[in-house]
């Protein structure tokens, strides 16, 4: 397994114990799976936070590696509001579902277990939301930055966007979102498949964009690496382990993304998932079969590139 260098870049003093807030406005969430090597790097980076205003969640999906310890630890020295929950493995997306049922702070951010967060994030997403907050936006999208600053994709144009919007006008990277949480616990909690650990966190967020957009904010807030052993290196491993929930994604972005080219691309690859999962009412099944139907070929072409790709043991390259 791959281990981070466990330090922060510039290797600050640690700032004194926060005063918690009697009920902080932001929860940071973070899922782990055997990742009591890179989760020192987050909780330190919490410690520096300037604003006390938050809690921190962890969601520890089935560790065997100490991070019960490790945090339970992290709970005893008191220096940060914490809730530690331990669960069955369910993967990435069965992690976000309990986090939502247990978060009751209005706002909330998922901070990786192998991220860190910048030292004034928690101030600047406060302070943007106590200025131009409202219940017309879902919540706040920032930029996500590499360990060493560099900006991931693009930054913003707009005061504000979905999601959708910001990558249809060439918008580009990962960002890191700051939802309400009365917006994101009201919609539809994840999938479980038996035997799949992968759902697409965007699912959640596509139908979010149908009902708000989102402040944006021209700020880092998160600090982001990619661990050869994350599942955003491994896609093509995940393609063929996780079918069904492959499949889900893309016939609920065929139902909804507004793009007529995009939901095509959605088609192609729900055929090859279909085709995986063995799944021969995928026509049927599709809330677009007429689209379904013109990309079957192309769909059947993509499952043998994929094959190929998994055969040799590709990793999918991930922008920085």
């Amino acid at each position: 397994m791959a281990r981070k260098v466990l330090h922060h870049p510039q290797s600050p003093t640690l700032k004194p114990t926060l005063k918690p807030t009697l009920k902080p406005t932001l929860t940071v969430f973070t899922p782990a799976y055997n990742r009591a090597h890179t989760l020192p790097l987050l909780y330190a980076s919490l410690l520096r936070q300037t604003s006390g205003d938050f809690h921190w969640l962890v969601i520890d999906d089935g560790s065997t590696d100490g991070t019960r310890e490790l945090v339970e630890g992290w709970i005893a020295q008191a220096r940060v509001p914490i809730t530690y929950h331990h669960q069955q493995n369910q993967g990435m997306h069965g992690a976000h579902n309990t986090a939502y049922r247990l978060i009751a702070t209005e706002l909330n951010v998922c901070i990786d277990s192998d991220d860190y967060l910048a030292d004034d994030a928690v101030h600047r997403i406060i302070d943007k939301w106590r200025r131009e907050g409202s219940e017309k936006y879902a919540g706040i999208v920032a930029l996500d930055a590499t360990f060493d600053g560099k900006i991931i994709g693009t930054p913003f144009t707009t005061p504000a966007t979905t999601l959708t919007d910001f990558y249809r006008r060439g918008g580009r990277g990962d960002k890191k979102l700051i939802y309400r949480t009365d917006v994101i616990t009201s919609t539809p909690e994840y999938p479980l498949f038996e035997g799949e650990k992968y759902v697409g966190l965007g699912y959640k967020y596509q139908l979010i964009d149908l009902r708000y957009p989102l402040l944006t904010m021209n700020a880092v807030v998160c600090h982001v690496d990619y661990l050869p052993d994350g599942s955003s290196r491994n896609m093509y491993r995940q393609y063929f382990r996780n079918p069904r929930g492959f499949a889900f994604i893309r016939r609920e972005s065929m139902r909804h993304h507004p793009s007529p080219r995009r939901r095509f691309i959605e088609a192609v690859h729900y055929v090859s998932s279909s085709i995986i999962c063995r799944n021969p009412r995928f026509l049927v099944e599709s809330p677009r079969p007429l689209l379904t139907a013109a990309a079957i070929l192309p769909g059947v072409l993509l499952f043998a590139w994929l094959g190929f790709q998994y055969i040799r043991g590709r990793t999918l390259n991930v922008e920085k």
